[in-house]
């Protein structure tokens, strides 16, 4: 339970820092992935209790649905990293689940968005083209989290 707690908290400090600078700093990403990695090896689970062998399968299929995205365009660095550390301490549903999330909200966020006056929706695209991603990955995993418990 406080594992995943920690998770929200970290996802928490990624998504506002993405928010506001529109890039995640190496040290929340880097920095908490070489912790799973880790507590990984070190205890032969990850952070929510998965056996090490789905967090490395996770972190495999994070990498697989975000390289192309980031070689496109459009994920940035920071995302890719995010979502590696975050396969590392979850698991693969806890991974697939939170882009689920993720894709969702975002989806209504855009909606959303569409609704607002065209002025609006210009002048916050001139100030930056790149949407944060952070923040949509922390719902989806708050869905799935409060989901499972």
């Amino acid at each position: 339970m406080i594992h995943g707690v920690v998770i929200l908290i970290w996802l928490g400090l990624c998504a506002l820092q993405d928010m506001r600078q529109r890039q995640i700093a190496n040290g929340l990403t880097l920095g908490v992935a070489l912790l799973a990695l880790i507590y990984l090896a070190w205890v032969g689970a990850t952070w929510l209790g998965a056996p090490a062998s789905e967090g490395g399968w996770a972190f495999a299929v994070a990498l697989l649905l975000t390289l192309p995205g980031y070689a496109l365009g459009r994920f940035g660095a920071g995302d890719v990293k995010l979502l590696a550390a975050l396969a590392l301490a979850s698991s693969l549903d806890a991974l697939l689940w939170s882009l689920i999330g993720a894709a969702v909200a975002q989806s209504g966020w855009l909606l959303i968005g569409q609704r607002l006056s065209v002025r609006k929706a210009e002048a916050v695209s001139e100030a930056s083209k790149k949407q944060p991603f952070a923040p949509f990955v922390l719902t989806g995993f708050l869905l799935f989290w409060l989901w499972i418990h």
